[in-house]
């Protein structure tokens, strides 16, 4: 099994779309993510993409990792693709300058695969809250 993480490109945007409907996601809007869309990463087994996520930077030392999806189509095990998709955007992270990082999610294997990279998990639940203001 090869691994290539890479930036997400505009070719991809399509593919995350049909990614969110497949999960019966909402898909957000371009610019409510990091560079229109494109300010995060991917990852593909033997040239079929399977997992992305977006790097929201701040003018902090943290910066958020989320909005991750993955290929409903995909039925094998996304744990190792998962920490690879997690390990790679911690290195973008540290290049970019960035000490802390910040993840918000429910997927019950998504929080395991990040508990089992070093993440330390709130053990009281929240809940994430949007709002359009324009």
């Amino acid at each position: 099994m090869k691994l290539i993480t890479r930036k997400i490109e505009e070719k991809d945007w399509d593919t995350l779309c049909e990614w969110w409907n497949g999960h019966n996601f909402p898909i957000p809007s371009k610019d409510a993510l990091p560079e229109h869309g494109m300010g995060g990463l991917i990852v593909e087994q033997d040239g079929l993409p399977v997992i992305a996520g977006f790097l929201f930077q701040t003018n902090t030392k943290g910066c958020w990792f989320e909005f991750i999806i993955s290929n409903p189509d995909y039925k094998e095990s996304r744990e190792k693709i998962t920490k690879e998709l997690v390990n790679k955007a911690e290195i973008a992270a540290k290049i970019l300058g960035y000490k802390y990082m910040l993840f918000v999610g429910k997927s019950k294997g998504l929080i395991k695969n990040f508990e089992e990279l070093g993440w330390i998990k709130d053990p009281v639940p929240s809940f994430e809250m949007m709002k359009k203001i324009q």
